[in-house]
C-alpha cells in the first residue's frame, strides 16, 4: 500500500476501521458491567435470550405453585387442627357415655354434658374457615367435595385435596346442613338428648351414630395427612426445580464481572492506541510535499 497517494488514505482508513472496533468493545463491556447482564438486547444472543425468557417465566409459575402448596399446607393444618379437636370432643363424649353406666352418676348433668359438647362439635363444623372459605361444610363459599390447587408451572399440574369426601353435605342456612348423613345423624342424636328424664339407655344409644361419625373424622385426618405429604414432595421439587431454573438463567443472562472489565479495559487500551495511530496515518500524505521542494 502506497502511502503517497492524497486522494484516499487507506492507512488512515483502516486506521478508523480498528478505532472503530475498539471503541464498539469498550462500549460492549461497559454496557455490560453498567448492567450486569450480558444479553442487553435479543441481538446479543437471539436463541439465548428465547430461552432465558421461557425459563424465567417458568421460574415466576413454579414460584407461583410453591405459594399455592404452601397455602395449601396451611389450610390443611387448620383443618387438621379443628378435627383433632373433633376427635377429642368425642372422646369426652364417649367417656361420658362410659360415665352414665355408673348407677350413682347423675345421668342428666352427663346428658347436659354431653348436648354442650355436641353444640361444640357443630360450631367447629360451621365456624372453621381458611380466608373466609368453610372447610368443613359445603356452602356458597366452602367446601364442596374437594379443593383444587396448581403445584406446577402447568396449569394441568394440579393436586386435588379431597379430605372433605364423608363430611360435607348438602348446605342448609341456619342448621345442621351442609354436612353429610353420618356427621348430621351424630350432632343431632346428641344433641337432642332430652332435658330431664335421661336414662342410661337413651345416653348409651347415642353410641351408634357417633362411631359412624368418628369414622368419617378418621377418614379425613388420614386423608389431610397423606395430602400433606403428597404437598411436601411437590414443595421439595418445586425448590430444586426453582433453584436449578435460576442457574440457568443466571449462566444465560448474567455478566461474568471479572471477564468484561477485562475487555474494558482491553478496549480502552486499543481505542487509544487505535487513536494515536489513526492521527499519525492521517497526516502520512503530508510526506508528499517533500517531492515539490
Amino acid at each position: 500500500m502506497s502511502l503517497f497517494r492524497v486522494n484516499t488514505n487507506m492507512g488512515a482508513v483502516h486506521a478508523y476501521n480498528a478505532l472503530s472496533k475498539a471503541n464498539n468493545m469498550t462500549y460492549d463491556a461497559q454496557l455490560k458491567l453498567a448492567t450486569q447482564k450480558r444479553i442487553n438486547s435479543v441481538a446479543d444472543d437471539t436463541s439465548g435470550f428465547a430461552v432465558g425468557k421461557s425459563l424465567d417465566q417458568k421460574v415466576q409459575l413454579m414460584e407461583a405453585a410453591r405459594n399455592n402448596v404452601g397455602s395449601a399446607k396451611d389450610m390443611l393444618a387448620t383443618s387438621e387442627a379443628q378435627l383433632i379437636n373433633i376427635k377429642d370432643l368425642v372422646t369426652q363424649v364417649k367417656t361420658k357415655i362410659a360415665d352414665s353406666s355408673n348407677p350413682a352418676a347423675d345421668t342428666q348433668r352427663i346428658a347436659d354434658d354431653i348436648k354442650a359438647m355436641a353444640n361444640e362439635i357443630e360450631t367447629i363444623f360451621k365456624n372453621t374457615k381458611y380466608n373466609d372459605t368453610n372447610l368443613l361444610i359445603s356452602s356458597a363459599n366452602g367446601a364442596g367435595s374437594s379443593f383444587v390447587f396448581q403445584t406446577g408451572a402447568d396449569s394441568s399440574d394440579t393436586l386435588t385435596v379431597n379430605y372433605q369426601n364423608g363430611l360435607v353435605g348438602t348446605y342448609t342456612a341456619g342448621s345442621t346442613g351442609g354436612v353429610s348423613k353420618e356427621v348430621s345423624d351424630a350432632i343431632t342424636t346428641i344433641g337432642s338428648l332430652p332435658a330431664s328424664g335421661t336414662t342410661i339407655a337413651s345416653i348409651s344409644a347415642i353410641n351408634t351414630t357417633l362411631t359412624a361419625f368418628e369414622t368419617k373424622v378418621d377418614d379425613a385426618l388420614s386423608s389431610i395427612g397423606n395430602s400433606v405429604q403428597r404437598l411436601d414432595i411437590k414443595d421439595e421439587f418445586l425448590t430444586s426445580a426453582i433453584s436449578n431454573s435460576k442457574a440457568s438463567v443466571s449462566r444465560l443472562f448474567d455478566a461474568d464481572m471479572a471477564m468484561e472489565q477485562l475487555n474494558a479495559t482491553k478496549g480502552q487500551m486499543a481505542s487509544q492506541v487505535a487513536t494515536s495511530m489513526f492521527s499519525q496515518l492521517n497526516m502520512a500524505p503530508q510526506n508528499v510535499l517533500q517531492l515539490f521542494r
